[in-house]
């Protein structure tokens, strides 16, 4: 393998420096950009060039090297907007006077759409939990507050008491880059927590000291491998087929909120993402939902 060029070392540290202290990207944002340009920055030096010297060509080269290997459009298109940034960043730094990327077109992508449940699997997994025995309310407390949030898996496990306001209906989310957003809760949501908190998170600690609001029998946050191990416990005991993921009930929460009239922006608030764009994948399903109930029920559907 063909050592990396110090100056082109030197260069992507202060680009993914600059990544974390300009827009505060997480660590495994940063990681992924650098492995991209990692990839890159080798193939290069194995051609002698190092990123101020490459052009054009040499970058075109190197994308039709990655599709001859069989990587997807989505993943090209992903490397291209991370060498893009990069190149942006040179620019600005002064340290080149033309962009090699300008000119090179994305590979054309189709956006998966995400799994969701509908309305009936919803509740059906809803059910799953024993309301009986402190473990059952705590699960049910969590499913019911992930498919009234729309939260992430990882903004659930994580949640503290401080941020939990039930008096007023309310959760303070610290999200992706900082930024935090208050979530109703609605009233299941809000009842199955009380049942909880009030009867079972005792039990579970055992007297010992927690912030977290889910805890597990060790008196930990409940992790996000557990909790995501929990959802697929309950989907195969009430027989849901659909294929799951981690983000399940968030992607249920959405289109499940556009199919009885919620408005785009304010799905892409409660789901905190920072760009609209993000959220409009949702409108995909919600149309497919349209047209499904069109031909169901439409004389001429």
């Amino acid at each position: 393998m063909p050592e990396l060029d110090r100056q082109d070392q030197e260069l992507m540290d202060r680009f993914l420096d600059n990544l974390w202290l300009e827009f505060g990207l997480s660590h495994n944002t940063i990681q992924a950009y650098r492995a991209d340009i990692l990839g890159y920055t080798t193939y290069l030096s194995s051609r002698g060039k190092s990123l101020l010297t490459a052009d054009r060509g040499h970058l075109q080269a190197y994308l039709s090297l990655r599709f001859r290997s069989g990587v997807q459009a989505s993943t090209a298109a992903r490397f291209l907007s991370s060498v893009r940034r990069l190149y942006q960043f040179l620019l600005r730094e002064r340290e080149l006077s033309s962009d090699p990327s300008a000119d090179i077109e994305s590979p054309k992508t189709t956006r998966a759409l995400p799994k969701s449940l509908s309305e009936e699997e919803v509740e059906r997994l809803l059910m799953g939990p024993d309301h009986a025995t402190p473990r059952g309310r705590r699960d049910y407390a969590m499913l019911e507050t992930l498919y009234a949030t729309g939260l992430r898996v990882t903004e659930l496990v994580s949640l503290s008491m401080s941020e939990l306001n039930l008096a007023a209906g309310v959760i303070r989310i610290m999200g992706k880059g900082g930024k935090e957003r208050l979530v109703p809760l609605g009233d299941a949501a809000i009842e199955a927590l009380n049942a909880y908190l009030h009867n079972s998170r005792g039990e579970i600690l055992h007297g010992r000291p927690s912030e977290a609001v889910f805890v597990s029998t060790r008196g930990r946050a409940m992790t996000r491998q557990a909790f995501w191990q929990t959802i697929k416990r309950y989907a195969r005991q009430v027989q849901i087929a659909t294929p799951l993921s981690p983000h399940t009930l968030r992607h249920a929460f959405a289109t499940h909120l556009l199919n009885h009239g919620a408005d785009l922006r304010s799905v892409q608030m409660l789901l905190g993402h920072s760009d609209l764009s993000t959220t409009q994948i949702y409108t995909h399903i919600a149309r497919e939902r349209l047209k499904q109930l069109h031909s169901e029920h439409h004389p001429r559907g």
